[in-house]
């Protein structure tokens, strides 16, 4: 099949393979050839090289999988509204039929941020397709329609008309790129991060590249004005895998008071606190992370 240019991958690392869904290149990294399938789902402007600290760990087990989720990393980054609706129904549909062209088996579905919300939206629409899911600091989405009414109130006024002024599109276009500098991104991670080692040039590359991409600016624009969609609240009780949650407890974007009540639903197995680690703790402490991940799949693969 032939693609037009704007929505060709651009760069693909050496070990990343190619998917065609709906007709749109897809990106994702495999490693491991035996053990229970794993499926990667990466947060709001990631891709799948931010699992690489993860990818051959669990791969010593596991048959692990990395997707770049449509509109960010390497995949395909068609024009919103036109072409695709950047929504969590899109982005899990999308990970369900991966499981199913590529993975070819069920399987245990680990998210980050944003990531984790995709994981349970493919989990709630097709369950058997669905061993598990690990959330790792999942998105509150506090910018939702129906959680604004308990920020303050210059948040939930300003925040929806920023969100209108994005939708014009040179205004959109201009913030963009003011975001999408090496020295903002680092800047950004450094809040996120508690452990600035690990905010590394190789992770502000990884980050930085796909923003070059022609349909970045609108995906980008596109998704931080969506205000509607699935909390995880909602899809949290209709789980119906068993559930282990992660979060770094020093997570400035999502903190871990508003989730520590989620381990009371049924779903949920274990929720574990990670001392003194940020929004990314599978990358920014993957010695941490990878053990706790290897240990819960195995034990639920028997």
């Amino acid at each position: 099949m032939t693609f037009p240019s704007s929505t060709l991958p651009k760069r693909p690392e050496r070990d990343t393979h190619i998917w065609t869904w709906r007709g749109f290149p897809i990106a994702y990294q495999v490693h491991g050839n035996s053990g229970p399938a794993v499926v990667m789902v990466h947060g709001f402007g990631a891709s799948c090289g931010h699992w690489r600290k993860n990818l051959p760990v669990l791969a010593e087990s596991c048959r692990c999988y990395a997707i770049d989720l449509i509109g960010f990393g390497a995949s395909a980054k068609p024009m919103p509204g036109l072409d695709v609706e950047y929504t969590f129904e899109t982005w899990g549909q999308q990970v369900i039929d991966f499981c199913r062209e590529v993975v070819e088996t069920p399987a245990f579905l680990v998210g980050n941020s944003i990531g984790c919300v995709v994981a349970m939206q493919a989990a709630v629409d097709c369950p058997d397709r669905v061993l598990g899911v690990t959330l790792i600091n999942c998105s509150l989405r506090m910018l939702h329609d129906r959680k604004r009414v308990t920020l303050p109130w210059h948040r939930r006024i300003g925040a929806p008309m920023v969100q209108q002024l994005l939708g014009v599109k040179w205004v959109g276009q201009l913030f963009f790129r003011q975001l999408a500098k090496p020295q903002v991104v680092r800047k950004i991670l450094l809040q996120a991060y508690r452990k600035s080692e690990a905010v590394t040039d190789e992770l502000i590359d990884l980050l930085m590249k796909p923003a070059a991409d022609v349909g970045a600016a609108d995906v980008f624009i596109a998704f931080t004005r969506y205000s509607a969609g699935p909390l995880a609240e909602d899809l949290l009780p209709q789980l119906q895998c068993p559930t282990l949650i992660l979060w770094g407890t020093d997570d400035p974007w999502e903190p871990i008071a508003e989730a520590k009540e989620w381990v009371n639903y049924p779903a949920v197995e274990q929720f574990v606190p990670l001392d003194g680690l940020g929004h990314c703790p599978q990358d920014e402490a993957p010695e941490v992370v990878n053990p706790i991940l290897q240990d819960w799949i195995l034990q639920h693969s028997v």
